[in-house]
């Protein structure tokens, strides 16, 4: 009985918490469908008295979303794939090569962690301006590139692989770049695809830095068309929160299928040995 009640509970808890989440979502697909006269006002109304599906319509052609969402496409996949490279090898690095300075190296790349991503906004903006990649797929895909963060996360989850088994690989003539891609990689794969779906996730919905580092509409991102419903005379929030449902939805499609393997992979991270 006494277990009973406590699931309940349990249950409870996590139901209200799963609604005050899902508020805003079920806010801004209604604010999607309301005529304009109802998005203010007072008391607020959840259900609209009429479904104005036209405002996406009006989304749709307030801005080249074909562009957009190409640019996106191209940024989103780039970036991924060139951390998860850089990650790779480096946890390997620092998880299984012993080199001279390797504790200390990793150290301080941890002690960046603390760094406010907002100082380095100036500097990486003055570096790419020298370099010439403002308003360029580089300016958009280089930097991010690699992370510390999921460097940290990979290490750890390479470590808790037993040191037996890559020693019986070297007795065996394996090299180590064919021990990590034929044996540590896929012993990863839950850790692997944490930090894909976490990476696509924050490239996908990158806003502040595409829009410094963008001049043209050909090469802004799917976010900043978010700003084409904002003027001089004021915001429309339904025909905004139509915009915001159609660039939200291929990301919600896509944590929703590989939403497992995050609780997976973050739980395997802190276990060693």
């Amino acid at each position: 009985m006494k277990r009973t009640l406590q699931k309940t509970l349990i249950y409870m808890i996590l139901t209200v918490g799963a609604l005050f989440i899902l508020i805003p979502f079920i806010w801004m697909i209604s604010t999607s469908l309301k005529p304009s006269n109802e998005v203010l006002i007072m008391p607020p109304k959840f259900i609209p008295s009429k479904l104005i599906w036209e405002n996406y319509k009006i989304a749709l052609e307030a801005a080249p979303f074909n562009t957009y969402f190409k640019n996106s496409i191209i940024v989103t996949v780039s970036v991924t794939a060139g951390e998860i490279i850089t990650t790779i090898l480096a946890a390997f690095a620092f998880s299984r090569i012993n080199f001279k300075g390797r504790d200390l190296i990793f150290t301080i790349l941890i002690a960046t962690m603390m760094v406010p991503g907002e100082v380095l906004t100036i500097p990486n903006f003055v570096t790419l301006s020298k370099l010439g990649w403002i308003d360029s797929y580089k300016a958009l895909i280089i930097p991010w590139c690699a992370s510390i963060y999921s460097i940290y996360l990979l290490k750890q989850h390479f470590m808790s692989i037993p040191d037996e088994l890559y020693n019986a690989a070297k007795i065996d003539g394996c090299s180590d770049f064919k021990f990590l891609w034929t044996i540590m990689v896929p012993l990863a794969k839950p850790a692997i695809v944490t930090l894909i779906i976490l990476k696509v996730i924050s490239s996908w919905n990158s806003f502040f830095w595409p829009l410094i580092v963008t001049n043209s509409k050909e090469m802004r991102t799917l976010p900043l068309a978010l700003s084409a419903f904002t003027d001089e005379f004021g915001t429309e929030y339904n025909v905004l929160m139509a915009a915001t449902n159609i660039i939200v939805l291929p990301v919600i499609i896509f944590y929703t299928i590989l939403q497992k393997h995050i609780i997976s992979g973050v739980s395997k991270a802190g276990i060693k040995g």
